[in-house]
């Protein structure tokens, strides 16, 4: 899952060296943690949130696949 966020976010960012994800497993759940570069911020969480509101389901969606549940905080 990590990994998919990666992919994801240094695809739409300028500077893909600035990805930063963590993730956290505690039992079924996953709590990840996406941390860019200050400039790319806006491309990440895009307009009114539907970037980052899509990466969230892509998120679910492969979670409910492996049987977890996951979320994702961007910082």
């Amino acid at each position: 899952m990590k990994s998919l966020i990666e992919f994801i976010a240094k695809s739409i960012v300028d500077d893909p060296t600035e990805v930063w994800v963590h993730e956290e497993e505690r039992g079924r759940n996953v709590q990840l943690e996406l941390s860019v570069a200050e400039e790319d911020m806006g491309r990440v969480i895009g307009r009114k949130g539907r970037v980052a509101n899509a990466m969230r389901t892509l998120l679910r969606v492969a979670a409910i696949r492996d049987g977890k549940r996951a979320s994702l905080d961007i910082v």
